[in-house]
């Protein structure tokens, strides 16, 4: 678990914007950029570094302690001064956005939404399959998902500049606000009811997870349906971005049937 958790900390940062130093960092927070991760040298405590934690905290950022030669590693100048920040390449939108978009288009709301994506290829993807498929927004959880660095930037070929992207606290809980706001959702799962003889048309959020876990159990207890896409192969499983785009279109097809 540690090296995959390794592992997911070095793709996750690759391609994002790294800032060192105490001041860059705590001005970084206080302009309000982005920050998806801060790292602190481990037992430091000094008033500073207090003041930085105070506000990763307030904006939401994911905090880890580490040792000194962790923190070496990730520092690209050695002159990190005990913190090095990774900034995310695009800002994150709010779901209030999304929602604001749909209404401006007349369109009922069309959501997707990431259970364990860590994969920056298949996020981009995503995005740029959520953009053609006309959603209105995507959203990812804070932990355990890839967040918008220049590979996903890169792989969603354009489409972060126009669909947006929302990063929330906790799926279920926000899935919950969404359902008061008239929304449903739909689980891709290999076990559901088959898409076409489900019934997607509407307010929907669409909630596709991992390849190697699939959606979590308590995301998939909020969900309303399941729905499942034929599989005629000797393999039983598809890659996350693809099965994205299969089901999207499904409810374009059914939102275009309806008409």
């Amino acid at each position: 678990m540690q090296e995959r958790n390794e592992r997911y900390n070095q793709a996750e940062t690759a391609d994002s914007l790294v800032i060192e130093g105490r001041n860059a960092v705590l001005e970084a927070f206080r302009s309000g950029r982005p920050i998806d991760k801060l790292f602190v040298l481990d037992g430091c405590q000094d008033g500073p570094v207090r003041t930085i934690v105070r506000e990763a905290k307030k904006h939401g950022a994911i905090l880890n302690f580490v040792d000194k030669e962790r923190l070496a590693r990730l520092s690209e100048t050695g002159r990190h001064q005990g913190v090095v920040a990774f900034a995310a390449a695009y800002e994150y939108r709010d779901i209030g956005d999304m929602l604001e978009l749909a209404e401006k288009r007349g369109e009922d709301p069309f959501l997707i939404l990431l259970d364990g994506i860590e994969d920056p290829h298949n996020l981009g993807a995503i995005i740029r399959t959520a953009n053609l498929a006309g959603a209105h927004g995507v959203i990812i959880p804070k932990r355990r998902a890839a967040g918008l660095t220049a590979v996903v930037a890169k792989t969603s070929a354009g489409a972060l500049n126009y669909t947006p992207v929302a990063k929330v606290t906790n799926l279920v809980n926000t899935m919950k606000e969404l359902k008061q706001k008239g929304l449903w959702f739909v689980c891709a799962d290999m076990d559901g009811a088959l898409m076409y003889e489900t019934n997607m048309t509407g307010p929907i959020g669409l909630v596709i997870g991992s390849e190697g876990e699939g959606v979590s159990r308590l995301v998939k207890e909020n969900c309303d349906f399941t729905a499942g896409i034929p599989m005629k192969g000797e393999i039983n499983s598809l890659n996350a971005s693809v099965a994205a785009g299969v089901l999207a279109y499904e409810i374009v097809r059914q939102r275009m049937s309806v008409k």
